[in-house]
């Protein structure tokens, strides 16, 4: 509307006033509803929170690329993070891999997470596997002040052990479970007389399944399979001077399908669905009444139930519990689609997307990645491109390097 007016100039001021009235309640009426909806989502906005949450953070490269997703996908070395029930169906008698993820890349460069796992295949039949990992995630250097005024450099960190077993349980079925120590120490609790405040620690197990079959569609035989985990079923984590806090106790469930385009090319499509067994933090906001007037009392007694709740229970309430009803319980499932395309098992090209509802956390961004393997080695990288809020892995490159135990004895034998 302002446009027309300027090219008409012999119109009265009346008429450009208008014009010009006119044009700014559209754009008024146009921002209202997206000023609407940010309330809303501002007013209805309760992640889900725990404490240690670096656990939750994809490790490799692979899994990164195609939306952070690997419930269902084919065994790797890095099986103990997403399903370690599959190692029972790798196909290598050993594998160790070491990944790197850079965080917040953008800002500092001295916040980063290193993981290194493996497995090795055990048993007459190469039905069992045992496998571990390790996962340090470094938060880099942090300054700061004591009461007396005396200057302190912390260097916050967490980190997790864990070893785990797997087996088969028919020639199409594996469960396996792992066990996990965890450390945390993230500057808590310092003062004038302790420059190293202690840290958290804490046990958690995981439990996983993983089901596997070959159907035959048209003439060709395809890979199906589906696959389960529950991780991170453990105690509190309570840092020195803060409340404890829940794992991020998470259950995974994965489905993958894999065809072949043509003689030595395969594609497979997979998904991920995700959901966190903690309860929901009570929310002021919650035990207002139609006054406005918060009810301190319930809200005090709810947030005291919260806070001691066994995790256990926790666990089985995490499904009845958002103050939004059944709306809000599907809100806090994520999912992960993606696409792995291999050549005879040397190349690879990957590719997905991740979803996180805007009211649990409103992380959504695409993964992209290759790898390329030769007989003991294999190099896998993933970028991360955000399509919501800024994520401190937006535009970052992650790799895993992979050292397959079976290419590096047979080399070794050629060798000799």
């Amino acid at each position: 509307m302002m446009t027309s007016s300027s090219r008409y100039k012999s119109k009265s001021s009346i008429t450009k006033i208008f014009a010009s009235g006119t044009a700014m309640l559209a754009l008024v009426s146009a921002a209202a509803p997206v000023a609407l909806a940010d309330d809303q989502i501002k007013n209805e906005f309760n992640p889900v929170q725990t404490g240690v949450t670096s656990l939750g953070i994809a490790p490799d490269a692979r899994g990164a690329s195609m939306g952070d997703l690997g419930a269902a996908t084919d065994p790797d070395a890095n099986s103990q993070f997403w399903n370690p029930s599959k190692y029972a169906f790798a196909y290598s008698q050993g594998a160790v891999a070491l990944s790197y993820t850079p965080w917040l890349r953008k800002l500092v460069n001295d916040i980063f997470l290193a993981n290194l796992a493996g497995y090795w295949k055990i048993g007459s039949n190469d039905n069992q596997a045992i496998s571990a990992s390790l996962r340090y995630f470094s938060l880099g250097e942090v300054n700061s002040q004591s009461i007396g005024g005396v200057n302190e450099s912390v260097n916050p960190y967490e980190m997790a052990f864990d070893i785990g077993y797997s087996r088969k349980l028919s020639e199409k079925f594996s469960m396996g479970v792992v066990f996990r120590y965890i450390y945390s120490d993230l500057g808590f609790g310092a003062s004038s007389t302790s420059t190293q405040p202690s840290g958290a620690s804490a046990f958690s197990a995981d439990l996983s399944g993983y089901f596997v079959t070959y159907p035959i569609v048209g003439q060709s035989e395809c890979q199906f399979s589906w696959g389960w985990d529950i991780s991170n079923i453990g105690t509190k984590v309570s840092p020195e001077g803060q409340p404890p806090a829940f794992l991020p106790t998470n259950f995974r469930l994965g489905a993958s399908f894999m065809f072949p385009l043509a003689d030595y090319h395969n594609l497979a499509i997979s998904l991920d669905l995700n959901k966190l067994l903690v309860p929901t933090r009570p929310r002021r906001d919650d035990y207002r009444d139609d006054d406005g007037q918060v009810d301190e009392a319930a809200y005090a007694e709810a947030l005291n139930n919260w806070e001691t709740i066994s995790p256990i229970t926790g666990i089985f309430k995490s499904f009845s519990d958002a103050p939004g009803g059944f709306k809000e319980e599907l809100r806090e499932i994520s999912y992960s689609l993606g696409a792995e395309y291999n050549y005879n098992q040397q190349f690879f090209l990957r590719a997905g997307y991740y979803h996180e509802s805007q009211y649990k956390g409103n992380r959504q961004y695409f993964g992209f990645g290759a790898g390329f393997s030769l007989n003991v080695v294999r190099l896998d990288a993933a970028y991360m491109l955000a399509t919501a809020q800024t994520s401190p892995l937006d535009q970052t490159l992650r790799f895993t390097l992979t050292f397959d135990m079976d290419g590096l004895r047979d080399l070794i034998g050629r060798r000799k």
